[in-house]
This record gives structure tokens, sequence and C-alpha cells, in this order.
């Protein structure tokens, strides 16, 4: 289990630096909003086309896809009901709370995991893809509709199509589909743009913790809880249960479900909330809870499935 724990260790450092470069204002008052333009719109879709394009197709469409997508829909619908109807949220802020509650960390944590606790970083892939090619678009249309007021079909659909994120993510599981093998001079700069977008949504995460409270009255905390609830305990629980009894896996397939489901909740969650100034701070904090918490999560889960 160091190997997990080394993963936390080398995340940790990152925010870190970023808080800390915060502190010294070294970089300036731009710098939260320029690297979250940096991430969004340049290295999170390098990252994403590479990743993709060289997964196995047969990973990628594994029956691990339809348990964690029941499984996270299934939360983010619990979220949105209780946003809406009971604490009457607007439908923005609802859309930045349900994802915080299924949306894991198939990248910069699902992968680690994946190959440090189930011994083939394939497992992740589906989760990754469900989340791109579904959660993102939908999330980021209805955004698009109700913080910029995109109302006719038309420009949600273009606006969507053309949202960087979506472009790599599509372009890369079109590469993986289609069997195409990308000669080293075309991938490796693409992986090398791609693999610095982890260490600066870190960084930029580290930097908006600068000067702030978790869990400060008047932030949403009521989101943040049950957000962090929902996808750490429920989640893995409802991925546990349908695969066990819906589905019917055993063994190693029914320990990488739960074990993906108790990944934290995204860095993108995050990046989307900084982009559309919504909900920021139940974003931020959710992903700092749920990213401590998730520690004794996954160690019970190996524990027990492992």
């Amino acid at each position: 289990m160091i190997e997990i724990f080394t993963g936390f260790a080398v995340i940790a450092l990152a925010v870190f630096v970023g808080w800390i470069a915060g502190r010294l204002g070294v970089l300036g008052p731009s710098a939260r909003p320029v690297l979250a333009k940096l991430n969004f719109n340049v290295l999170a879709p390098f990252l994403l086309f590479s990743v993709l394009a060289s997964s196995d197709v047969g990973a990628l469409f594994s029956v691990l896809l339809p348990v964690s997508a029941i499984a996270a829909v299934a939360m983010m619908l619990v979220f949105a009901a209780v946003s809406l109807a009971v604490w009457r949220r607007g439908v923005a802020r609802t859309v930045i709370g349900s994802l915080a509650s299924g949306y894991v960390n198939g990248n910069n944590f699902g992968i680690p995991i994946a190959v440090y606790m189930l011994g083939d970083a394939a497992y992740s892939a589906p989760v990754v893809l469900l989340q791109l090619l579904l959660f993102a678009p939908v999330a980021l249309a209805v955004l698009g509709a109700k913080v910029e007021g995109r109302t006719s079909a038309w420009v949600i659909v273009r606006s969507t199509l053309t949202n960087p994120i979506i472009v790599g993510s599509l372009l890369g599981v079109l590469v993986a589909v289609t069997g195409l093998e990308l000669p080293p001079i075309v991938l490796e700069p693409i992986e090398l743009i791609g693999h610095a977008a982890v260490p600066l949504m870190l960084i930029a995460y580290g930097l908006s913790l600068h000067g702030q409270r978790l869990l400060e009255p008047g932030t949403g905390r009521r989101d943040v809880l049950l957000a962090s609830t929902l996808k750490l305990v429920a989640m893995p629980v409802a991925a546990w249960a349908l695969g066990r009894f819906a589905f019917g896996l055993d063994g190693i397939e029914l320990y990488a479900v739960t074990a993906l489901a108790a990944l934290p909740t995204a860095q993108n969650v995050f990046v989307f909330a900084q982009r559309y100034e919504t909900a920021e701070v139940v974003a931020r904090d959710t992903v700092f809870i749920t990213t401590i918490a998730s520690v004794p999560v996954l160690l019970a889960v190996a524990v027990l499935l492992g």
C-alpha cells in the first residue's frame, strides 16, 4: 500500500507548492484566471486525447462502464433533488454540486490507483470515457446555457462540440476505436503538453486555497458535506451492490468498480466551476475533503475486497 500513499504525497506536494506560491504572491493576482484558462483550453484537452487515444478499446467499453455510470448518475440525481427541491439552489450551482458528488478523479488519481491497487491502468479507462463523453458535455452545455445565456439548441450543440475538452476527448476515442497508430513524432509532443496539465491543475488548486477557510459559514457547507458523503460513502457502496447483485461481478472486476467509485472528486469539477464562475468554493472544498478522506476509504476497500 506504500504506492498509494506515495501517489497521495505527490499530489499533496503540488497543491502545497500552489498554496506557497499564492501566499508569497510570486505569480501575481492574475495567476488563478490565467491558469484556469490554460488548463481548460489547452493542457487538459491534450492530456485527455493522449490518455484515450492510447487506451484499449475493449477496456473502454467493458462491463465496468454501466456499473460506474449508474452509480455516478444516482449520486448526482440525489444531490440535484436535494439542492433543487429542498435547498432551492440555482441550476448552475446544482450542476457543480452534482458533479462533485459523482465525477471521480479518473486521471491523476484513477490511473495510479488502477496500477497500484488493481494491477492495470486500463481499469480507469471506462470511467474516464464515461465522464468525458457523457457527464462533461451535458454539464458544460447546461452551465453554458444558464451562465452565458445560450438558449438555442444549435448554439448549445455548437458550443459543446467546440469545447476544447470535448474535442480532445472525442478525437482520442476516435483514434482508439479506429486503431490508428500515431507516429512518435505526433504523439510524443502531444503527451509532453498533456503531462503539464495535472501539476498545473494541482498548483492552481493550491493557489485557490490561499487566504480561504474550508467549510466557512455562508459558502455552502451543506452542499460540500452532502456531496462529500455521497462521493465517499454512498457511491462505493452503490457500485459494489450494483456490481455484485445486478451485474453478477466478483473478484477483480467487483474490486475495480468499488475502488474506482471511492476515488475523490476530480479537479476538473473545480476547473469547470472556475471557468463558469459558479460554486467555486463548493467545488474546492469538496475536492479537498474527498481527497484527504479517500485514503482510509480506499484502504478499507482494499482490505475488504482486494
